[in-house]
């Protein structure tokens, strides 16, 4: 825990392969008006490894339990929840099933789900999916090589994609399985005209894995959900573009 201790407090939740780490360049920013909570999931960056379990982290329900259990540990209430990518939807779950501890979702490159389904365009056909879960079930190292510059976009700053590559190689590889089938194969749009909060989600100008329909469907789904989008590329914003995810982070936060 860090920042103001008397200001609004912000739960900051990683995507998959990544850890709390991955917010430090936003995190000075907003520590001058908020009370910021970071942590890493079970299975994540410095979590106690032996607390994992594959069938509680088969869905994104573990990983919201994980928020919610935070969340009464630290006795925390008028949460203002912010979570990056597969984060998004967890904050979701989280938010419907114990609304009074939350405020406000801010949802940082958000999907509910990746893969195309009729008119729902998520980015991702059925194949891709299924070859990308393959790759990464096989050779993870190679994937996390070939995949986090990619995510990450920029490709004038590689050191921003080699940063995302260390991060997946930090993940255990089994963990790392069980946590992309959860996240890839995920579907979370009927869940979103039941978020009970305040909503804005945060999409980027160019991002291969939540296109622009994507950011378009959540605000559409979400009641009265507002979208910001920044003038960055790439699917982590807090990293290739840290002011502007930051001040789009607390206008909302603190209106």
């Amino acid at each position: 825990m860090t920042g103001r201790a008397d200001g609004p407090t912000l739960l900051l939740a990683h995507g998959f392969g990544c850890d709390q780490n991955l917010w430090r360049l936003v995190t000075p920013i907003l520590a001058e008006r908020f009370r910021l909570v970071l942590f890493d999931y079970v299975g994540s960056g410095q979590s106690d490894m032996t607390a994992w379990r594959p069938e509680r982290y088969a869905s994104l329900d573990g990983y919201a339990e994980d928020v919610l259990e935070i969340c009464r540990q630290l006795d925390l209430r008028d949460v203002v929840f912010v979570g990056h990518s597969v984060s998004a939807m967890v904050g979701v779950l989280a938010a419907i099933a114990e609304p009074t501890r939350f405020a406000k979702l801010i949802l940082v490159t958000p999907s509910p789900r990746y893969i195309d389904d009729g008119d729902y365009r998520g980015g991702f056909s059925p194949a891709d999916i299924d070859e990308l879960l393959e790759s990464l079930e096989s050779n993870y190292l190679g994937w996390s090589a070939a995949m986090a510059p990619v995510i990450m976009g920029n490709p004038d700053r590689p050191e921003l994609g080699e940063e995302l590559q260390n991060a997946f190689c930090r993940t255990d590889p089994a963990i790392a399985r069980v946590f992309a089938r959860a996240t890839f194969l995920a579907d979370n749009r009927t869940d979103l005209p039941k978020v009970p909060v305040p909503t804005l989600a945060i999409e980027c100008a160019q991002d291969v894995i939540a296109p622009r329909e994507v950011g378009q469907y959540v605000r559409d789904h979400i009641p009265g959900c507002q979208l910001v989008t920044l003038a960055a590329t790439g699917h982590c914003p807090q990293l290739s573009a840290p002011r502007e995810t930051a001040d789009a982070i607390a206008s909302f936060a603190a209106s």
